[in-house]
């Protein structure tokens, strides 16, 4: 090596050093100066204080204040950096030592101020001892300790020894050893029983999932869906994964005891290859001793060659799993290969020298662990098509049975969710005619709160831009390639509508019907990767099928329109009116309610359509029947009862609001002004009113009522509203 390499080595080494020890160098220095009487002339006590000793004890004090600042700003190197110099793998301890040093003496400077060995301060220093066993790691706690019997020592040197001062340093040390012990033996005692239990707890745990998750394993394989537990995606593949890895440990132990029993051998051991493909691990191990893995040793060179290596008589540290002094044992070591690639290293070791038979033997037995976890990961592989398909078709019998669009955009977010797991989802629908989107239902999850603001979305509505949402319409594909929020350059729908920093996963898909795009659909997620590319195309299927749902909804929402709807007016038709007039007087009967009917006709309407057309006829009943959809209220029904005749019922209301609606309904209509060739044309309307439970209790009975007093009002004048009591009252003056 170079000299100027050395010296540039020393140099970075000396400043590594340097940085990392000089805090605890600067705490020492604080003892040393403590312990030599830097700081007494300070003392509250003593009178005035001389500047040399204020100044020694205002830098100690700062010096306390640095040290803890420090511990709590440290960050521990990286493991690389640890391994590449022992200084920074020092550095934890050494940070540990001056915040010691530092506490001990700053605490030494608090009881030199407030009266040295009679100080009422000395609990301070026991309670820091103590504090130190019980957090800081060993280094730091022995320092703590010894510093603070040093600096003791120190100050009984300094003021004499006399009976009562070493009583008093005696008492000190016995208080300070008993502060240091009772928290290491107590608590530290109780952290390690806690920790045993915990770990004995844990390992129960464990067992029982792994028992869990075999039986799941093979229950999974025989049951269908419905069988089940409803566990979601990441549950299923985990207790898959964790099945599955306890049947291959328990094929491999059975291989590996059973070799050991056929060998004769001290140990059989299957070492796994890391995923950096240049390191080994130790993954299992069937032997008499108590082996480890620090190093690859000399099966090193199997990892190299690819080739069985076989050693009559091994040399110290050799073998990998045994300490440094074993010797002189045979070793035998197979590669496990899979097409061409190492997987693992099948070893064996005992007193006496392997047979190319040996060498045969442990081959095939590498060949059935190999086997043992291929079965598992075809095993796997098909149970996740299967898991998927499952959940794909209950997605699909999810749409099947949604009609109206908006059961269909519930039910897709529902579907979605069978999928994958996400935490918010948006559709927006496309108007092609239009060029614009609008956002039609938004989905946020359990921990989907604050990914996207639900207020921002609601009824929003954009046009075509270069927004993802655009750019999937277009395309006709899904985006981003691969679902992953670090690749958006755009904006999902507009720029006012941001992702928080939480969302990691992304997909936006097209809802293609008849391979055109009517919208699309959002999914994010909190968790990364959430939408790779089985998800994905899975996904896009159900997104199709809910384009079709969509579609099949808004023709379904129109038929039922059509059913219920009166063409001409967009007023409820005649059949609906009945229906619905029914149920509100049962609810009335039940509640104790009331409802009122009024029955209108527009006066000398045939006259309408006889002098100007029926064009303009059909004019004057949508304009009336405009009037009858803003006067009453929104919970009202008004409808178109057949020819000029309109009903409207009015719920919760006596007969004196329901004439005064009526008033106001004949008061519109009257200033409704419809132009015509022949100039502009005025209507008036007749109203006729009953109530309930006042004029009748059934809907017939009621309807008549109505009737009457509007044929009432017809012959009395026109332009009138007439209540069922007036006509009755009308009736009965006539007679008399």
């Amino acid at each position: 090596m170079k000299p100027t390499t050395l010296v540039a080595r020393y140099r970075r080494a000396m400043r590594r050093a340097a940085k990392v020890s000089i805090g605890a160098l600067a705490g020492a220095l604080a003892c040393v100066v403590v312990a030599v009487g830097g700081v007494d002339g300070a003392a509250v006590l003593g009178g005035r204080i001389p500047l040399p000793q204020a100044i020694a004890t205002t830098a100690t004090l700062a010096l306390v204040a640095i040290a803890v600042i420090r511990r709590l700003q440290f960050a521990a190197p990286t493991a690389r950096a640890q391994r590449v110099s022992m200084w920074l793998a020092a550095a934890e301890d050494l940070a540990d030592l001056e915040l010691a040093l530092a506490l001990v003496a700053g605490a030494h400077v608090i009881i030199a101020v407030t009266g040295g060995q009679r100080s009422p301060a000395y609990p301070v220093l026991y309670g820091l001892v103590a504090f130190s066993a019980t957090v800081l790691a060993r280094p730091g706690a022995i320092a703590t300790y010894g510093a603070a019997l040093f600096l003791e020592a120190a100050l009984l040197v300094r003021t004499g020894i006399t009976d009562v001062m070493l009583l008093s340093f005696t008492l000190h040390a016995l208080y300070l050893t008993g502060a240091a012990a009772a928290h290491a033996v107590l608590l530290r005692g109780l952290t390690a029983r806690y920790r045993r239990r915990r770990s004995r707890r844990l390992d129960e745990e464990l067992v029982a999932l792994r028992d869990t998750a075999k039986d799941y394993r093979l229950i999974a394989a025989a049951l269908g869906p419905d069988s089940r537990s409803p566990r979601g995606r990441d549950e299923e593949e985990r207790l898959l994964a964790i099945g599955g890895v306890g049947m291959i440990g328990d094929a491999t132990s059975w291989v590996l005891a059973t070799l050991k029993r056929s060998l004769g051998a001290t140990t059989v051991a299957l070492l796994w290859l890391e995923d950096d493909g240049e390191r080994l691990k130790l993954k299992e191990i069937c032997s008499d001793e108590q082996p480890r893995l620090p190093n690859a040793g000399v099966i090193g060179a199997v990892l190299r060659d690819r080739t069985p290596l076989i050693v009559a008589a091994t040399k110290p540290g050799q073998i990998p799993y045994y300490d440094g002094a074993r010797a002189g044992v045979a070793l035998l070591a197979v590669p496990i290969l899979e097409g061409g690639h190492l997987r693992g290293i099948l070893a064996a070791d005992r007193e006496h020298a392997f047979a190319e038979a040996d060498r045969d033997l442990l081959t095939d037995a590498g060949g059935q662990v190999l086997r043992a976890v291929q079965a598992e990961q075809v095993f796997h592989a098909v149970e996740r098509a299967k898991y998927e398909h499952e959940r794909f078709y209950s997605a699909t019998a999810m749409l099947g049975r949604a009609l109206t669009p908006e059961q269909v955009m519930e039910t897709a977010f529902d579907a979605c969710n069978t999928i994958i797991e996400y935490d918010a989802g948006v559709i927006a629908l496309y108007e092609k005619d239009r060029a614009r989107h609008r956002v039609a239902a938004v989905r946020i999850g359990a921990n989907g709160t604050g990914l996207v603001d639900p207020k921002q979305l609601a009824e929003l509505e954009f046009k075509d831009n270069a927004g993802l949402a655009s750019m999937v319409v277009k395309n006709r594909h899904y985006l981003p390639a691969a679902g992953e929020v670090r690749e958006l350059s755009a904006p999902i729908y507009t720029r006012k509508i941001k992702l928080d920093d939480d969302a990691k996963s992304l997909l936006v898909l097209p809802l293609l019907s008849a391979d055109e795009a009517i919208g699309t659909l959002t999914l994010v997620a909190r968790a990364e990767k959430r939408f790779n590319k089985d998800v994905r195309e899975m996904l896009a299927v159900i997104a199709n099928q809910v384009a079709v749902s969509l579609q099949n909804g808004f023709m379904y929402k129109k038929m039922e329109t059509m059913a219920t709807t009166d063409g001409l007016t967009g007023l409820t038709n005649h059949r609906s009116f009945q229906e619905r007039f029914e149920d509100l007087l049962q609810r009335a009967q039940r509640h104790g309610h009331r409802v009122a009917l009024l029955l209108c006709d527009v006066d000398f309407f045939k006259q309408v359509n006889d002098n100007h057309g029926h064009p303009v006829g059909d004019e004057v009943l949508r304009r009336v029947a405009k009037v009858l959809q803003e006067v009453p209220r929104k919970i009202d029904i008004p409808c178109r009862y057949g020819g000029e005749e309109f009903a409207v019922v009015l719920d919760n209301v006596d007969i004196d609001q329901a004439r005064a609606v009526a008033e106001r309904i004949r008061i519109e209509i009257s200033k409704v002004v419809v132009e015509t060739d022949k100039g502009p044309l005025s209507v008036t309307e007749s109203i006729g009113v009953s109530a309930f439970p006042d004029d009748g209790h059934d809907r017939a009975t009621l309807i008549e009522r109505a009737d009457l007093a509007l044929y009432h009002a017809k012959h009395t004048g026109r332009n009138r509203v007439v209540t069922w009591a007036e006509a009755q009252a009308a009736k009965s003056r006539k007679a008399s």
